[in-house]
C-alpha cells in the first residue's frame, strides 16, 4: 500500500486541500498532528486515512511512527508538510527514509527566518535589520531606532501576522520587545525596516534549478493594531505591466537561499527601481491560495507538488488565464456567534469561484489580530481585474456574522 505522510494540517486551505488530492491520486493518506481536538473530531478528515498525535518538534519520535508504518507493510512514497514550521522537518526524515525530492539545505534556509535574512544582507533586495538576542542589545539600538522609525519588530517563529508590529515610537519599541520576549523565551528578535510600499505575494515553483513563477499578487493590507491582508488581486500578466525586474529578483533569493528544488511564496515590496524581500516560506501560501491559482490558471498547485514530492515532473503551464481576486470577511466587534447568512447569496453571486466561511455557531469570534481571525473569503473571476474585484467584494458583502455581545445581538460584516 502506497502512502504519503503529511506532517500536520489545518481544518481547510493548501494543506488540507494536499491531503484530499493525494486520496484522489489513489495514496493512502497519513497524518502526524499535534492538535489533539483534530483526534477528538476525526470523522471531520474522511480523507485521512490513519491520523496519529504526535509531538512534532522531537523528530525522534516521529522516525519511530515512521518505522512503524513500515513494519506494518505500509510504504511511504515521500513525507511533506505545507504547513509553518514543518516542511524543513519533512525533509530531514524524508532524508532519512530515502524519499526526498526536495532541497533539504534551501528548506532549512528558508524556515530560518533570522538565516534567510543573514544570507541576504549583502544583497541590495534586503531591508535593513537588526536582530536583538538579549536586553542589553536592546538598549544599546535605541539611539539608532529612534532615527530610523518607522520600523517593524517581529519573532522569527511568528506566522499569520499576529506577531508583527509596526514601531512607530520608543515606547512601541519597549512594549513590543516586552510582549514578544514574554512570549518567545530566549528566541532572538527581529527589528526591520518597514517598507511603506504596496506588497506582493509571488508564488514561486523551482524544479531542477528552473525559478517558476505561478502566480503574482497584489494584497490589500489593512492595519489596525496589526497588519492584516484583505483582499487578493492576481496580477494576469505581470512581465507585461509595471512588475519591472521582478523575476530576476526572485530568481537571486532563490538562488542564495539554495533551493534547486520545492515550492515556496515570497512577499516583496517595490522600493522606488529595487525590490525588498520582506519574507520568504517553503510552502505554498494556505487558506484560499490554492483555488485562486486554479480559478486564475486551471493549476492546482498542491497537486503539482505532490508530484515534485514524489520525484516526478510537474505540469506548470497554465490551461487558461483568468482576472482573479480573492476577499476577505473579518468582525468588527468581539462575541459568540449565532449564525451566519448571505453564504447562498454569495455562491450565486456574479463570477464567484468560491466561498468559504470558517466558523461554526457558538464560536468566539474577534476583531482581527492575525490572520487566522480572518472568518471567511470568497474568490471570484471577470473580465478584467476591476469586475473581477467588484464581483468578490458584492459578493463577501452578503456574508453577515451575527454575534451576541454582552448580551445582545448584533451583526458585523466584511472590512473594506
Amino acid at each position: 500500500m502506497k502512502s504519503i505522510i503529511f506532517i500536520e494540517t489545518t481544518k481547510s486551505g493548501s494543506s488540507r486541500e494536499a491531503i484530499k488530492t493525494a486520496e484522489r491520486l489513489g495514496f493512502y493518506t497519513v497524518l502526524f498532528t499535534e492538535r489533539p481536538n483534530f483526534i477528538a473530531k476525526r470523522e471531520e478528515f474522511p480523507d485521512v486515512h490513519y491520523m496519529k498525535l504526535c509531538n512534532l518538534q522531537d523528530i525522534g519520535e516521529l522516525r519511530k511512527e515512521v518505522k512503524a508504518l513500515l513494519f506494518k507493510g505500509i510504504e511511504v512514497t515521500t513525507i511533506i508538510s505545507y504547513v509553518d514550521p514543518f516542511s524543513y522537518t519533512a525533509c530531514l526524515l524524508a532524508d532519512e527514509f530515502g524519499v526526498n525530492h526536495f532541497s533539504t539545505e534551501g528548506m532549512k534556509n528558508i524556515q530560518n527566518k533570522i538565516h534567510s535574512r543573514h544570507i541576504m544582507k549583502d544583497s541590495t533586495l534586503s531591508p535593513s535589520y537588526w536582530t536583538i538576542h538579549t536586553k542589553e542589545e536592546k538598549v544599546a539600538l535605541e539611539d539608532e531606532i529612534v532615527k530610523k522609525l518607522p520600523l517593524i519588530m517581529k519573532s522569527p517563529q511568528s506566522t499569520g501576522s499576529k506577531d508583527v508590529y509596526k514601531i512607530e515610537t520608543l515606547n512601541d519599541y519597549h512594549k513590543s520587545y516586552k510582549s514578544l520576549s514574554k512570549r518567545y523565551e530566549n528566541v532572538p528578535i527581529l527589528l526591520e525596516e518597514f517598507v511603506p510600499e504596496p506588497q506582493y505575494l509571488i508564488e514561486v515553483v523551482v524544479y531542477q534549478g528552473n525559478v517558476h513563477i505561478m502566480a503574482v499578487i497584489k494584497q490589500d493590507i489593512h492595519f489596525h493594531r496589526r497588519f492584516i491582508i484583505m483582499g487578493y488581486q492576481l496580477i494576469l500578466n505581470p512581465e507585461r505591466c509595471f512588475l519591472k525586474g521582478i523575476k530576476k529578483s526572485i530568481e537571486e533569493i532563490i538562488s542564495k537561499h539554495g533551493l534547486e528544488t520545492g515550492s515556496c511564496h515570497l512577499e516583496l515590496r517595490q522600493k522606488g527601481d529595487e525590490w525588498k524581500l520582506i519574507e520568504i516560506n517553503a510552502r505554498i501560501s494556505g487558506a484560499g491560495m490554492n483555488n485562486m491559482i486554479k480559478a486564475a490558471y486551471g493549476i492546482n498547485l498542491v497537486e503539482q507538488t505532490l508530484k515534485m514530492a514524489l520525484g516526478q515532473k510537474p505540469e506548470l503551464k497554465p490551461k487558461f488565464k483568468k482576472h482573479v481576486y480573492m476577499q476577505y470577511v473579518t468582525v468588527e466587534k468581539e462575541g459568540t456567534l449565532l449564525k451566519v447568512t448571505g453564504k447562498k447569496r454569495a455562491r450565486s453571486s456574479n463570477g464567484v469561484a468560491e466561498v468559504y466561511v470558517k466558523p461554526r455557531k457558538g464560536s468566539i469570534i474577534t476583531p482581527p489580530l492575525s490572520m487566522g481571525h480572518r472568518y471567511a473569503y470568497v474568490t471570484a473571476v471577470g473580465d478584467t481585474a476591476e469586475e473581477a474585484e467588484a464581483n468578490a467584494k458584492q459578493a463577501a458583502s452578503e456574508i453577515q456574522f451575527w454575534i451576541e455581545e454582552s448580551p445582545e445581538e448584533s451583526i458585523t460584516t466584511v472590512i473594506k
